[in-house]
């Protein structure tokens, strides 16, 4: 859990600076690229990002620019990395007007009320699980898979 808005910041800077080199390796024609057939493609995942990240920031108050349940998911990777970047950065900018009193603030979340600090690092931990499995998708579709949290096989 966040107490102080500056962790916040730091640590969102870092995490949505790797998720977007993630986001900008994909290719158009590797946005089906999934691990099975019927499940979680690679547009799939970075659109539910953009999309998680929205509804995130929806429960803690946040007012950032959200797509809707209902949009499907585009078909250019060039419009899932312009999302992602608006998103990402009014989260900065909306984070960076709270205080540390407001991360206690108690909200609710999922499925029960929690501090919104709490909120902000499940935001954080959802998008390092789905980025962690789109680096996975990325290798298995022959692109190259970028050093988020240090050297590739593609960087040796």
């Amino acid at each position: 859990m966040y107490r102080q808005v500056d962790d916040f910041l730091q640590e969102w800077s870092n995490a949505s600076k790797g998720t977007l080199q993630v986001l900008q390796a994909l290719t158009d024609d590797k946005l089906a690229q999934s691990i099975v057939e019927g499940h979680s493609t690679l547009g799939w995942l970075g659109w539910h990002l953009v999309g998680a990240a929205g509804y995130f920031s929806y429960l803690t108050g946040l007012k950032v620019p959200m797509i809707r349940q209902e949009d499907p998911v585009p078909t250019t990777a060039a419009e899932i990395v312009t999302a992602y970047e608006s998103v990402a950065n009014g989260i900065k900018e909306e984070v960076a007007k709270l205080s540390n009193d407001d991360l206690l603030e108690v909200v609710n979340g999922f499925t029960a009320p929690m501090p919104k600090g709490a909120l902000l690092r499940v935001l954080i931990d959802h998008q390092t699980h789905h980025r962690g499995q789109m680096t996975v998708l990325l290798r298995q579709a022959g692109l190259p898979v970028p050093g988020v949290m240090g050297p590739t096989k593609e960087m040796q």
